[in-house]
């Protein structure tokens, strides 16, 4: 299976590291127009702009807070000056801060929620708006538009000690749910993706050595991920070769969301 996304552009958000840089690489060899949203590190973002380019595609780094509105608008407002049309949102940007519950600061639990949730919605919303003026465009995609969610493993499994970020992925699964029965009657389509354990360089030190042998435990497949499995599934949920998957989010976790400690022990 062939799959292009020729003549789209794509806005992925939080690009400049880890799965969102890898996801944004993806979609512009698909063909697409990429702009690559960043909120503090501007070079790495800037140079994947520059590779994307060197290569013969189109792309373009932003900075923005998705956590506050003015900037998501100004980021959306820049994409459309730039590249006239928007077809795909990567809503991937996400942050941990994590303690036990009763050490937990406000300031941590609203800061996860701002960006991990608040940020989602607000992107999403920005999105939904320029999808209804533009509509289908023919020849280009079947749908007038696809969001994709990027959730996580603790949207499902609880995470003691994280409570902010397990309760800011439960809501980003209710939050992509409810926008796409509200809205797939539009020909948007909108999904989630469900990472389980993935290495990037943020969580290097959870996925060598002794800990990764630890963290096998928690996957039945017996490996962990790589951004690129993240970043496959992330091209097709925006192709039209996922054309009537709606309102789904796709674990991409080795099997780590079937509880395996309980394997035996029924």
């Amino acid at each position: 299976m062939q799959i292009s996304l020729a003549g789209q552009v794509a806005l992925v958000t939080g690009a400049s590291s880890g799965i969102g840089h890898a996801c944004a690489k993806a979609l512009a060899a698909a063909g697409a127009a990429v702009v690559i949203n960043y909120n503090s590190n501007a070079e790495p973002a800037e140079e994947l702009a520059r590779q994307i380019i060197a290569d013969g595609g189109h792309a373009l780094a932003i900075g923005a807070d998705v956590s506050k509105e003015d900037e998501v608008e100004r980021l959306f407002s820049e994409t459309l000056d730039t590249f006239g049309t928007l077809d795909i949102l990567l809503a991937n940007s996400g942050l941990q801060k994590d303690a036990p519950a009763v050490d937990m600061t406000l300031d941590d639990w609203n800061k996860v929620i701002g960006v991990n949730l608040t940020g989602q919605f607000l992107c999403a919303r920005a999105a939904l708006r320029i999808f209804n003026r533009q509509g289908i465009r023919q020849g280009v995609s079947r749908a007038a538009g696809k969001i994709i969610h990027m959730s996580s493993v603790h949207q499902r499994i609880p995470w003691a000690g994280h409570v902010n970020y397990a309760a800011s992925k439960g809501g980003v699964d209710q939050l992509m749910q409810t926008l796409a029965q509200e809205v797939s009657h539009q020909r948007i389509r909108i999904n989630g993706i469900a990472p389980g354990a993935i290495r990037t360089a943020i969580n290097a030190k959870a996925t060598a050595d002794d800990a990764a042998e630890k963290l096998l435990e928690l996957i039945p497949y017996g490996r962990i991920g790589d951004v690129e499995d993240v970043a496959n599934a992330v091209v097709f949920l925006a192709s039209d070769a996922s054309d009537y998957i709606v309102g789904t989010t796709l674990f991409i976790d080795g099997g780590m969301s079937l509880y395996p400690e309980f394997r035996g022990n029924g």
